[in-house]
C-alpha cells in the first residue's frame, strides 16, 4: 500500500511546514533566542506526532483492508461451496471434474467426479451440445426442474433448482377459473311434441347424467332454464375433460337415441381470461361457434383468439324453423332498403351453389327496388359454371348485372350492402378488397362455422343444416313481395346449386331441400336445362378417372388418390372424383389431392357420415361439413400435402384435435 506521506498531494504541504518552521525559528532568533528554541522543538514534535499517526493510519488501513479482503475471499468460497446453486464443471470429453456440496446432494452425496455426463444425466449433455442456445435454458432431470446457464468456453454449467417455482406457477395455472355453458341443441323440437310425463323422464335422464359427470369430476354445474346449463371447473379439471375427449357428449347422445330422442349437446367453454366478465363472453361466443358449426361438440376458446374442437361426429339435424327463415328475410329486406346498391360475391372459383344464390340475393335487392350485381372473376369458373353463365347472356336484364371486382370495387360506397354467399371466410372469398371496402356486410352461407370468420357482419344467416346456400336464398323468396319478378333463369341456378351440393338429392337432403326445389319447379326451373349445364366433356371424364384409377386405400376404409405434380384439375373434377370413390366397396372416406388451376395443392374430402372429413380438413386449415370438405394448401408439393393429410388422419384415429 503506498505511505501516507508518498502521496504527492500531502508531501508538499509538510514539506511548506518544515520550510515554514525554519525559516520562523531564524527570523525569530535575532529577536529572542529562547523564543525560537521554543518554536523549533514545537515544530519538531508536531512533525513526528503528524509522522507516528500516519504510520498508525497507514496500519488501520492495511488491517481493514486485508480484513475486508479475507472477508470477500471467504465469501466467495462460501458461496461458490454453500449457496443453493449447483456447479458443475467438466473437461472436454464430457466427464465431470468437479460440482459443488449443492449439487451433490442431488446425487445422493455420492462422488461422481469422474463420471461422464451421458451417464449422469443426458439431460445436462444434451443442453451443452445444443449450439446456438444463449442465455437461460430449462430441463428437467430427476423428476425436479433446472434453469441452465452453460459457459462453453469455460466448461463450467450453473444450475438453479426451480421446481418450487415452477408447481407453483403450474397450481396457480391449474386453479384458475373455466366457464362454460352446456346447451340441448334440439331440446325444443323433442320436447315440444311429447305429453308431460315423457318430458319430465327426459330432463330427469339428462339432468341425471349431467349431474352425475359433474359430481364424479368436482365440477359446479347449475340448470338456469330447460335447455341450458353453467359450469364453473378449474383449469386442471378441464385438461382431464380434454383427456377424455369430452366423453359426456357420447354418452348423452347414445343413452337417448335409445329411447329414440337423439338428443345433444353443445358445450362453449371459456378459459385464461382473468375478468370473470370477459370469461363468460368467451364462454358465450364458443357456444354461438359450436351452434354455428351443427352443435354436438365442444368449443373452447381463448382471449388470444386460439379455438379447440372436441366432437361433431354426428350430421348436425334439422331444427331451422320457417320462422328463422321469415326473420332473416325481413331483416334482409329492410337492410336492402337502406342501402343504395347490393353487391353479391362468393368464394374463389365459384360453383353453382354460389351463382344460384348470388342471382337469388340479386333477385331479392331487385324485388325492394334497388340495383344488385354479381361478382365474378372472368375466367376462374368450372365448365358447368362456365354454361350456366352462357345461358345467362340471352337474358339482357340478368347479364347486365354481372360486374367483375374491379368495377365492384370502383362503385361501392359506404351505403352499399355486401352479401357474402356460400362461405364465411375472408380468405376465400372472390375479392378481399371489396370485402375490406364494404362497411355493411351479409353473411348467407350452409357450412360449419369455423375458427375464421367475417367481422362484424350486420347480418349472419349460417344453417350447417341446409343442403346447400341456394336452398336458403330460396326459402328467403318466399317472404319477399313481387315473386312475379323471379325469373326462369334465378330459378333455374338455384335448382341447379341445389343438385349439385345434394349430388343429385342423395346426400344431406331434408325434407325442407324438396320443399325448396319444387317451390323453384313452380317458378319455372328447367330442369333439362339443369342437366344440360351439369355435362360434362370427354377430357374432364378421362382426368376424373385417371384420379380414381390412382386410388390407395390408407386406413381402414380412406381412400387417397394423388394427381400429377404438374397436371391441373379443376375443382369440380377432383370433387366429383372423390364422390365415385366414395362410392366403391369399402371406401368408408376419399380424399383427393390435386394441383388447382391457382396453383396451390387442393384436397376435396368425402365420407359417408361414420368419418368427419370437416375435422380433418380443419387441422389443414381447410372446414366444410362432415362429410364433405375441402382446403386448400399454398407452396407445397402433392407429395408434401399427402404426407400433411397422412398425418392429420393418423391425429384423427388417435382422437387428437
Amino acid at each position: 500500500m503506498q505511505s501516507f506521506f508518498e502521496k504527492r498531494m500531502l508531501k508538499y504541504p509538510l514539506y511548506g511546514l518544515i520550510a515554514a518552521t525554519i525559516i520562523l525559528c531564524v527570523i525569530t532568533f535575532f529577536y529572542a533566542w529562547w523564543l525560537s528554541i521554543v518554536i523549533f522543538v514545537a515544530g519538531i514534535v508536531l512533525i513526528t506526532a503528524m509522522f507516528y499517526f500516519e504510520h498508525r493510519l497507514n496500519q488501520d488501513v492495511q488491517n481493514y483492508v486485508s480484513n475486508l479482503t479475507y472477508r470477500i475471499k471467504r465469501s466467495e468460497e462460501d458461496a461458490l461451496v454453500e449457496m443453493p446453486m449447483g456447479i458443475m464443471l467438466y473437461d472436454e470429453n464430457y466427464n465431470i471434474q468437479w460440482v459443488n456440496p449443492f449439487m451433490t446432494k442431488y446425487f445422493d452425496n455420492k462422488s461422481v467426479i469422474g463420471d461422464s455426463l451421458e451417464e449422469v444425466g443426458p439431460e445436462f449433455l444434451s443442453v451443452i451440445k445444443e449450439e446456438g442456445t444463449e442465455g437461460i435454458q430449462t430441463i428437467s432431470w430427476k423428476d425436479r426442474r433446472f434453469d441452465t446457464i452453460i459457459k462453453r468456453e469455460e466448461r463450467i454449467l450453473y444450475l438453479y433448482d426451480r421446481t418450487d417455482y415452477y408447481e407453483l406457477n403450474t397450481k396457480y395455472r391449474e386453479e384458475k377459473a373455466v366457464f362454460a355453458i352446456i346447451f340441448l341443441d334440439n331440446y325444443d323440437e323433442w320436447a315440444q311434441g311429447m305429453d308431460d310425463r315423457r318430458r319430465s323422464g327426459l330432463n330427469s335422464l339428462v339432468t341425471t347424467m349431467l349431474t352425475n359427470w359433474a359430481q364424479e369430476r368436482r365440477i359446479y354445474l347449475k340448470r338456469i332454464n330447460a335447455d341450458r346449463f353453467i359450469a364453473f371447473l378449474n383449469e386442471e379439471k378441464l385438461d382431464k375433460l380434454e383427456e377424455e375427449k369430452f366423453q359426456i357428449l357420447d354418452r348423452i347422445r347414445e343413452r337417448t337415441s335409445k329411447q329414440n330422442i337423439p338428443l345433444t349437446l353443445s358445450i362453449g367453454i371459456g378459459h385464461k381470461e382473468e375478468d370473470l366478465i370477459d370469461l363468460a363472453d368467451l364462454a358465450q361466443s364458443s357456444l354461438d361457434l359450436a351452434l354455428g358449426r351443427g352443435g354436438d361438440q365442444v368449443v373452447i376458446k381463448e382471449p388470444e383468439g386460439h379455438v379447440r374442437f372436441y366432437g361433431g361426429k354426428t350430421n348436425p339435424m334439422e331444427k331451422r324453423t320457417r320462422v328463422r327463415a321469415r326473420v332473416i328475410s325481413q331483416a334482409l329486406q329492410e337492410l336492402i332498403s337502406q342501402s343504395d346498391q347490393v353487391f353479391v360475391m362468393g368464394h374463389r372459383f365459384p360453383d353453382m351453389d354460389v351463382i344460384g344464390s348470388s342471382l337469388g340475393v340479386m333477385r331479392i335487392a331487385e324485388m325492394n327496388d334497388r340495383n344488385a350485381y354479381v361478382v365474378v372473376e372472368p375466367g376462374k369458373m368450372s365448365p358447368d359454371v362456365e354454361r350456366l353463365m352462357s345461358e345467362i347472356e340471352e337474358y339482357p336484364n340478368v347479364i347486365k348485372n354481372i360486374v367483375t371486382p374491379q368495377v365492384a370495387n370502383e362503385n361501392i360506397t359506404n351505403k352499399s350492402l355486401l352479401v357474402i354467399v356460400d362461405t364465411h371466410k375472408p380468405s376465400m372469398v372472390i375479392n378481399q378488397e371489396l370485402l375490406e371496402s364494404a362497411s355493411n356486410v351479409v353473411v348467407i352461407d350452409h357450412h360449419r362455422r369455423s375458427e375464421e370468420f367475417i367481422e362484424n357482419p350486420v347480418l349472419v344467416y349460417i344453417e350447417p343444416y341446409a343442403s346447400s346456400t341456394a336452398e336458403l336464398v330460396t326459402e328467403l323468396f318466399e317472404y319477399q313481395p313481387d315473386l312475379e319478378q323471379v325469373g326462369k333463369i334465378e330459378a333455374t341456378a338455384l335448382l341447379s346449386g341445389i343438385v349439385v351440393d345434394t349430388k343429385n338429392f342423395t346426400l344431406r337432403t331434408g325434407s325442407r331441400t324438396f320443399d325448396a326445389a319444387s317451390y323453384l319447379r313452380s317458378l319455372g326451373a328447367d330442369t333439362v336445362l339443369v342437366q344440360n349445364f351439369l355435362k360434362e366433356d370427354l377430357a374432364t371424364f378421362t382426368q376424373r378417372s385417371s384420379l380414381v384409377e390412382a386410388l390407395e386405400i390408407y386406413h381402414d376404409g380412406m381412400a387417397i388418390a394423388k394427381g400429377a405434380e404438374d397436371e391441373v384439375y379443376g375443382t369440380v373434377i377432383a370433387a366429383q372424383a372423390a364422390d365415385t370413390m366414395l362410392s366403391m366397396e369399402g371406401v368408408e372416406a376419399s380424399f383427393v389431392v390435386t394441383l388447382r388451376p391457382d396453383k396451390m395443392i387442393g384436397i376435396s374430402a368425402r365420407s359417408l357420415g361414420e368419418i368427419n372429413v370437416q375435422v380433418i380438413m380443419e387441422k389443414l386449415g381447410g372446414g366444410g361439413h362432415l362429410s364433405n370438405a375441402a382446403t386448400q394448401l399454398k407452396g407445397v408439393t402433392i407429395e408434401e400435402a399427402t404426407k400433411e393429410l397422412i398425418a392429420a388422419i393418423d391425429a384423427y384415429w388417435k382422437g387428437e384435435t
